[in-house]
């Protein structure tokens, strides 16, 4: 088996999956990123983290990076003498912002740019299939590998998905929640089974959100219309009554809003009207947050475009 001499350094971006009714479909893709370098050693595992998640360091084998590497590494043809890791984590675990994707999806291009066989072992057609086995879903990590705008599903064949572009005009801005809750958590208060109406209502607006964030709509309020769920966040709001009260607030005041993901954060779409709306609305939902006493914290993000990629090896983090 041979390896490449140099390290490589992958980054992978956030991403915010289902978008209110787009539940284990929709997936989108921002810019906030967690970077990973990775190297071949003569033996051991070392593991260096700096910001989120430096706790695991001492994860050892189940560090969730690594164990994507390994089963990648294993469709490559074997496992390297040793490995060294450096991750670079801005993205918040535990918050429906697609941080396990993009573990995975960082280790998978990782192991692949590593070895001199990946690309003919593991071609492009193959990473969702691998990542989607490791997550669970493909939802965020075909958001992760795609960029922009995914739609995932599970074909016969396995996962598949299409990428479309947001329109420019379209600002996501999320609320990070100040505390976690874990994902098996929100998906166990799911019912086994949900009224008809609900679920035609939301395969409706399902439709109606692809359509307004990549389609020139008319009227201001589509978006609004489009995010509204009858599927998943009413079910979870007991897990999360505060992200549950925000999403309310922020809706009741005519701004799109929904859970990220799983939660707790919130994503909300801004500037859909252009002009000074942006500007407007942004003051308008740091009002809402600052009134409910939580340490909300609000980052106003673009969509990322490209998707994860393998930088150049000049390439070094900003931070």
């Amino acid at each position: 088996m041979s390896w490449t001499a140099d390290p490589v350094r992958v980054r992978v971006p956030a991403t915010s999956a289902n978008l209110g009714p787009g539940f284990d479909a929709l997936g989108l893709a921002l810019t906030l990123y967690d970077e990973v370098e990775a190297r071949i050693l003569e033996a051991g595992l070392s593991i260096e983290i700096s910001g989120e998640g430096a706790d695991l360091a001492g994860a050892g084998e189940e560090h969730l990076v690594v164990r994507a590497m390994r089963v990648a590494f294993a469709v490559t043809g074997g496992q390297p003498p040793g490995l060294g890791l450096h991750c670079v984590n801005r993205i918040p675990h535990g918050r429906g912002l697609g941080s396990s994707a993009a573990a995975v999806v960082a280790g998978i291009l990782a192991a692949r740019a590593l070895s001199e066989a990946g690309p003919d072992k593991l071609p492009d057609a193959a990473l969702l299939a691998l990542a989607s086995d490791i997550e669970g879903h493909p939802d965020n990590v075909a958001a992760c590998l795609g960029g922009g705008l995914t739609i995932a599903w599970m074909g016969p064949d396995g996962p598949r998905m299409v990428r479309l572009a947001p329109l420019p005009s379209v600002t996501p801005v999320v609320c990070i929640a100040p505390a976690p809750v874990h994902t098996h958590v929100a998906r166990g208060l799911l019912p086994e089974v949900i009224p008809y109406r609900d679920a035609a209502a939301n395969a409706g607006r399902s439709a109606l959100l692809v359509a307004a964030l990549t389609q020139p709509v008319a009227g201001p309020d589509v978006l609004l219309d489009a995010t509204r769920d009858w599927l998943h966040q009413d079910y979870r709001a007991s897990a999360m009554s505060q992200t549950d009260a925000l999403v309310r607030s922020l809706r009741a005041a005519g701004l799109p809003a929904v859970v990220s993901g799983a939660g707790p954060s919130v994503l909300a779409f801004l500037g859909a009207r252009g002009g000074s709306a942006y500007r407007h609305d942004l003051d308008s939902l740091g009002s809402i947050v600052g009134e409910t006493g939580i340490a909300w914290h609000i980052s106003s993000l673009d969509v990322e475009r490209q998707g994860a990629r393998v930088l150049r090896p000049e390439s070094r983090p900003d931070c």
